[in-house]
């Protein structure tokens, strides 16, 4: 089923030569019935801003126009992409903005308006870095009220993870204080081109008012990173140089110092990250 007028897009990818690059993190998803998905699984998109990095043929970029997106601004580093991703462009008057460059390096802000939504395939080798910038702001509530974003399933799992299981670490932490976060879709390797070696997911975050419980975000990412830095060690061990009393503290917070990091749910690391700032 077409979502729009535009050519399919393995047409448009053999037409404009666009073969996915490994040193980009490139795996394009050519079915835009699932790109269209992606996008309803984002929720209302009418007058919203979305912000989409690293769109490549723009298969999810078709998906967020024809899904009613006011405005996409779309980031993309690949610069045989431009093409392709101009003919969108002209098919949705006024409503696809590109900018040719490194997410990692361009600030997008001057270029939205609230609401803002987040939504992307993300390439698989910036995808984390990105994601904790944008749990990480210097402000919360932050500019965007959700990300959509699809990972490798192992990166999705980790930002979903409970306490007690081997996938729960500084990124589950990081994610559910500030976030309600849930996998909304899973997809098989073949759904790419080319396929990768592991299957995907596609990850909804919505941006909570404030965070689940009161902490220093500094001090509470010092706290998680060191812990989960020597996960395999107790914590009287792994957190030792972080505070002269550091023993004291993980009792008075309420956890046992022989317990390890992937034990320890965040209500307790908020705690924790509480005293140490208090002390």
């Amino acid at each position: 089923m077409a979502i729009d007028d535009l050519p399919p897009l393995r047409d448009v990818i053999a037409r404009h030569n666009l073969s996915a690059r490994k040193a980009l993190g490139q795996n394009f998803l050519l079915d835009l019935n699932l790109t269209a998905k992606i996008a309803r699984a984002a929720g209302d998109l009418a007058g919203a801003d979305v912000l989409e990095v690293g769109p490549g043929p723009g298969g999810l970029t078709r998906g967020l126009l024809a899904e009613g997106a006011r405005r996409v601004l779309a980031i993309e580093k690949d610069p045989r992409c431009q093409p392709a991703l101009a003919e969108i462009a002209e098919a949705y008057p006024g409503r696809l903005q590109v900018i040719e460059g490194d997410a990692l390096e361009i600030d997008p802000l001057e270029h939205l308006s609230p609401p803002i939504k987040i939504a992307a395939n993300l390439p698989y080798n910036v995808g984390t870095e990105l994601l904790v910038r944008w749990l990480t702001p210097k402000v919360w509530p932050p500019v965007w009220s959700t990300l959509t974003l699809m990972f490798q399933r192992e990166v999705a799992e980790r930002i979903v993870a409970a306490p007690g299981s081997k996938a729960y670490g500084r990124l589950a932490v990081l994610a559910q204080w500030r976030t309600d976060a849930r996998i909304v879709m899973s997809l098989p390797p073949g759904a790419f081109t080319p396929p990768p070696k592991v299957s995907s997911a596609v990850v909804h975050l919505t941006a909570l008012p404030e965070p689940r419980y009161p902490a220093d975000p500094k001090v509470l990412e010092r706290v998680v990173a060191k812990a989960f830095n020597q996960r395999r060690k107790m914590l009287r061990a792994a957190l030792k140089g972080l505070h002269p009393q550091i023993e004291d503290l993980l009792v008075e917070a309420g956890i046992a110092p022989t317990e390890r990091a992937e034990q320890i749910p965040l209500e307790q690391f908020c705690a924790l990250a509480r005293l140490v700032a208090a002390r």
